[in-house]
């Protein structure tokens, strides 16, 4: 038996992919989480053998709640579900640690296949995305400049959080941060907060939900 926990904020959508799961006798949804915090959480009491998680959550968004999931458990399978294809996104993705990608559109049809997969110890990337998997970011990727750490700032910076608020999730100092966000600034060459929003929003490093 396959042990899945389902992550994702958007409740039909949960619904569905738990019923969707359940069609195969041989997968039993052992818990649902509604954020990433709650997705770590509910992992650690658990112990599912594969996670499928939402890439874009509140609180905690999926690549780093897949972090924290492999700091602790680093056998479990992470499926990642998105609405993004952009290749830096897929690739930071699978650095955090997740044997499979899916693209919300597409994942109906692909869920089980990707859950087995991985339950198996292997690796599943939705269609379309084979050739996302290994390899350096293009030279036309514009975050190919950026760390892995100034990434994971943009994003908690363009959904709208203080220096503050992403110190203390990064666990970084807010001098730390400031940092991070005027080296990332100047190697996108934007100048100021909007036009960072509409960057990140045009490659795929947050959702407009």
């Amino acid at each position: 038996m396959i042990r899945v926990l389902v992550a994702d904020d958007h409740g039909v959508l949960r619904d569905g992919l738990c019923r969707l799961l359940e069609t195969d006798p041989e997968i039993r949804v052992v818990a649902a989480a509604n954020d990433g915090h709650e997705a770590v959480a509910q992992a650690a009491a658990t112990r599912p053998e594969v996670v499928l998680m939402d890439i874009s959550m509140p609180r905690m968004g999926g690549i780093e709640a897949t972090r924290s999931i492999m700091g602790n458990a680093p056998e479990t399978g992470v499926v990642m579900l998105s609405m993004h294809s952009a290749e830096c996104v897929v690739q930071e993705a699978l650095a955090a640690g997740a044997r499979g990608y899916l693209l919300k559109e597409s994942a109906g049809a692909e869920v089980i296949r990707a859950v087995r997969a991985v339950a198996a110890g292997g690796h599943y990337l939705g269609q379309g995305l084979a050739g996302a998997q290994g390899g350096e970011p293009g030279a036309d990727d514009p975050t190919a400049r950026l760390t892995a750490s100034e990434r994971r700032v943009l994003r908690l910076v363009v959904e709208g959080k203080s220096n503050i608020e992403t110190a203390r999730q990064l666990g970084l100092s807010p001098r730390t941060v400031e940092t991070y966000r005027g080296r990332l600034m100047e190697k996108l060459r934007v100048h100021d907060l909007p036009a960072l929003v509409k960057f990140a929003i045009r490659n795929g490093l947050t959702s407009t939900d």
